[in-house]
């Protein structure tokens, strides 16, 4: 039994953070081929809203679904797990 609080989560990596209160995150995924059995890295970017502009590049980040903040913006940076060095 789900309740409208189930939300997704995500974990992935900052690759732009230039934008004023937003991210875009890349998360990585490993997806085997049909056929040939062979694994293959695969990659998704999600723009997320960054509220109080902590993350930077290259920053481990925990991302969460919400409803929609703007056109391409439907995540939440729930939290840093990393800073970058």
């Amino acid at each position: 039994m789900s309740t409208s609080l189930d939300r997704k989560t995500l974990t992935g990596t900052v690759v732009s953070s230039g934008m004023d209160k937003s991210v875009v995150v890349s998360i990585e995924t490993l997806k085997k081929h049909p056929l040939y059995g062979k694994y293959m890295k695969r990659s998704i970017r999600y723009m997320a809203h960054d509220e109080k502009n902590e993350c930077g590049n290259d920053d481990k980040v925990e991302i969460e679904e919400c409803r929609p903040l703007s056109k391409r913006k439907n995540w939440l940076v729930k939290r840093i797990l990393e800073k970058a060095k």
